[in-house]
C-alpha cells in the first residue's frame, strides 16, 4: 500500500480550475517532485495534503487513511516553507522545540528530541545558535530537523530553494538528497525549476493546467516525453513540426515542415499521416565544419546563426538553406577553447534515426 494516496482529487477557484482531477500515489522512502509552471497546480496540490486546503472533489489517504476533512495537525505530515519561517529570536533548540511544546510533549522529553532531531540533519553542537548566526543551508536543515522533530510519515517542501543562488542551490540540493536517504521518509518537493526535479527525484509528476502530463523516473521524463508540452517544458529541445509519410520495416519517414524528410525508428504512435511534432534535444544532434554522417543519420548543411555560451557547453543555433534552424550542444571540453564556431561559419550537422521522438498531435 502506498503511503500517499491523492485519489481523483479537483479543486476549484470560482470558474478555475487549479487542480482536475488528479490521481498518484506516493511510496514511503520517495523522494518525489511536483513540477510545472507558475499557475499548474503543483502547490495547490501540496497545500491540499498538507490540510491548508481543502479539495472540492476526490479524496486523499495517507497510510491508508482518509484524511481529506482532517486538519492539518492532525495529519502527522509537516511543511517546509521557501522562507523557512524560523523564529529569528529564538535559538536553534527553541525553534524546533516549538512544535513540541504545541502539541504537549512532556518537558522531560523535549531536550533528548531535540537532540535526536539535531543529529538527524547533522547539526549537533548549533543548539544555541540563533538563526542569523547559521549559513543558508544550516537555516534549511533546522527547519527541516522542526519539521521532523515529531516524526512525520511525509515531509512537504514548497520551493524551499527558490531564493538561492545558482552555486548555493547545487550545494543544498546534495545536502538534501543526503538529508532524505538519511532519514527515510518520504519528501514531497514542490518547484518550477526542471534542473532541480531532475537532480533530486526518484520520481517526477509533470503538472500543466492542473493535471498531470505525465508521471515517472527523471531519466524516462526527460528521455521520453509523453507529449509535446513535457518535451518543450524539461530541458531544451528542438520541436519540429512532423507527418509520416510511410514506414519501411523499422525505419519510417516524416516530413518535417520546413526542413523535408527526415527518417526515424518505429514507434507506437508512428502510422502514415499521423501529425505532429520530432523533439529532438540539442545534446543528439552532432555539428562539425564537414560530417562523414552514417548510412542511417540525418544530414544537412547550413550556417551557424548565433550561439549561446554557458560555461560547460555552448548551444548554437544552425540555420538550413531553407531558413529552418535548429539548436546543437557542444560541451567545452577542450583546454582553452571557449566556442568551436562563429555566427556565418557554413557547418553540418546529423543525427542519429534512433535520436528524437515523434510525439503525435493527440498527446500535445
Amino acid at each position: 500500500m502506498a503511503l500517499l494516496e491523492i485519489r481523483n482529487v479537483t479543486r476549484r477557484f470560482g470558474d478555475f480550475v487549479a487542480v482536475d482531477d488528479v490521481s498518484l500515489s506516493i511510496e514511503a522512502g520517495e523522494f518525489f517532485c511536483l513540477l510545472g509552471p507558475s499557475g499548474c497546480g503543483k502547490t495547490t496540490l501540496l497545500r491540499m495534503v498538507a490540510g491548508f486546503d481543502a479539495p472540492d472533489g476526490g479524496a486523499i489517504f495517507l497510510d491508508g487513511r482518509d484524511v481529506t476533512g482532517v486538519p492539518p495537525e492532525a495529519r502527522n505530515v509537516h511543511t517546509v516553507f521557501q522562507s523557512y519561517a524560523l523564529f529569528p529570536h529564538m535559538t536553534v533548540a527553541q525553534n524546533i522545540a516549538f512544535p513540541l511544546k504545541m502539541t504537549g510533549v512532556a518537558a522531560g522529553d523535549i531536550a533528548q528530541r531535540i537532540e535526536e532531531a539535531l543529529d538527524d540533519v547533522s547539526l549537533s553542537g548549533m543548539a544555541r545558535r540563533y538563526p542569523n548566526e547559521l549559513s543558508g543551508g544550516q537555516r534549511q536543515r533546522v527547519a527541516v530537523a522542526r519539521a521532523l522533530v515529531n516524526r512525520p510519515k511525509l515531509l512537504l517542501l514548497d520551493e524551499p530553494l527558490a531564493a538561492l543562488d545558482a552555486k548555493l542551490k547545487e550545494k543544498m540540493q546534495l545536502e538534501l538528497i543526503t538529508l532524505q536517504k538519511e532519514v527515510g521518509i518520504a519528501f514531497v518537493y514542490v518547484t518550477h525549476d526542471q534542473q532541480e526535479a531532475l537532480a533530486l527525484a526518484h520520481r517526477i509528476a509533470v503538472m500543466n493546467r492542473g493535471r498531470v502530463e505525465q508521471l515517472d523516473e527523471p531519466s524516462k521524463i526527460y528521455g521520453f516525453p509523453a507529449n509535446r508540452f513535457v518535451a518543450d517544458f524539461i530541458g531544451t529541445c528542438n520541436i519540429l513540426d512532423a507527418e509520416v509519410v510511410r514506414e519501411e520495416g523499422e525505419r519510417v519517414l516524416l516530413n518535417i515542415t520546413g526542413l523535408g524528410e527526415v527518417e526515424t525508428v518505429r514507434g507506437e504512435h508512428l502510422r502514415s499521416g499521423a501529425k505532429g511534432v520530432l523533439a529532438l534535444r540539442p545534446e543528439q544532434v552532432c555539428i562539425s565544419h564537414q560530417l562523414s554522417p552514417g548510412a542511417e543519420d540525418n544530414h544537412f548543411a547550413g550556417r551557424v546563426f548565433d550561439f549561446l555560451y554557458l560555461g560547460d557547453v555552448t548551444v548554437y543555433v544552425v540555420e538550413l538553406a531553407n531558413g529552418s534552424r535548429i539548436e546543437a550542444m557542444l560541451p567545452n571540453s577542450a583546454p582553452g577553447r571557449a566556442k568551436f564556431f562563429e555566427p556565418g561559419d557554413s557547418v553540418e550537422i546529423s543525427w542519429r534515426r534512433d535520436a528524437g521522438r515523434f510525439l503525435p498531435e493527440q498527446s500535445a
